[in-house]
């Protein structure tokens, strides 16, 4: 089966500062990352195509990207970023080049909760949805609230949740995240990435087992064919190598049928970010 990764980065130290890497913790993955480094590990792993995702709140970056993915077999789609609360977004994302596919803010780094409700984000959000293109939703836990919230208010806009909106994996618990996410999943224009989850477990000692609980969830309330898989990539080396991550993927969904597998590793994709 020809696999799609939904959810990777590359990003280069050279280009512009990642600040998001200094602390002593990310030291493993402080080094430049590109589509080349990648292609090894994605080819071994079955995956033929890939979603390229922004790092950082940089239209620059997501013109490099597109670029990129112009330039590469590898790579089907951007989802990059514009400033949503600009004066015209639209017009950014009309002058962009193609490729783009969806666009993505770093909501889990904005100090206020309801960020996602204010006026200006959500004129922002329209015009995504005008554009065609999908949104990505990078949240914690005690933001999907706002993310309910923003997602009832616009039925027309495709959202992908990232990363299961980071559950406390690695402390076991469950509540309020869950019920939160079944809010979140009765919108059916609302999919789910299964990516991020081995970074938020113990990186040194996770199990497929811990995060088996958290997969189960949103695979019962979303369904296999609004659930894709992503690596994030080379995030996830902090914890786990490529094939690891993929490895995890396989065994959290070998009790689907051979259609659901098929939709988690390439149909919801496709669908989702209209590739």
């Amino acid at each position: 089966m020809s696999r799609i990764d939904a959810h990777h980065h590359v990003w280069d130290l050279s280009a512009r500062p990642h600040t998001w890497l200094d602390s002593d913790k990310m030291a493993p993955v402080r080094r430049t990352f590109t589509l080349d480094d990648l292609a090894g590990p994605a080819a071994a792993a079955g995956v033929s195509r890939t979603v390229l995702v922004q790092v950082l709140p940089d239209l620059a970056e997501t013109e490099e990207f597109l670029a990129l993915a112009a330039g590469s077999d590898l790579v089907a789609g951007v989802v990059g970023w514009i400033d949503l609360t600009a004066p015209d977004p639209a017009g950014t994302l009309a002058a962009l080049p193609a490729g783009l596919v969806g666009v993505r803010h770093g909501v889990q780094s904005e100090p206020d909760p309801a960020w996602l409700n204010r006026p200006d984000v959500r004129r922002g959000l329209a015009a995504v949805a005008a554009a065609g293109l999908a949104y990505d939703l990078l949240t914690l836990p005690h933001q999907l609230p706002a993310a309910v919230e923003t997602v009832a208010a616009l039925p027309g806009l495709t959202f992908v949740l990232d990363h299961l909106s980071k559950p406390p994996i690695a402390s076991g618990e469950l509540e309020p995240w869950r019920g939160r996410i079944l809010e979140l999943a009765a919108y059916p224009n609302v999919y789910c990435k299964l990516s991020g989850m081995v970074t938020e477990a113990d990186w040194k000692g996770w199990r497929v087992a811990d995060l088996r609980p958290y997969a189960e969830v949103v695979l019962e309330a979303f369904g296999p064919e609004r659930v894709m898989f992503g690596s994030d990539w080379p995030v996830c080396l902090l914890a786990a190598e490529y094939e690891q991550v993929t490895g995890a993927a396989d065994e959290l969904c070998a009790g689907l049928s051979e259609g659901e597998r098929a939709d988690v590793f390439a149909g919801t994709a496709r669908r989702a970010y209209r590739l």
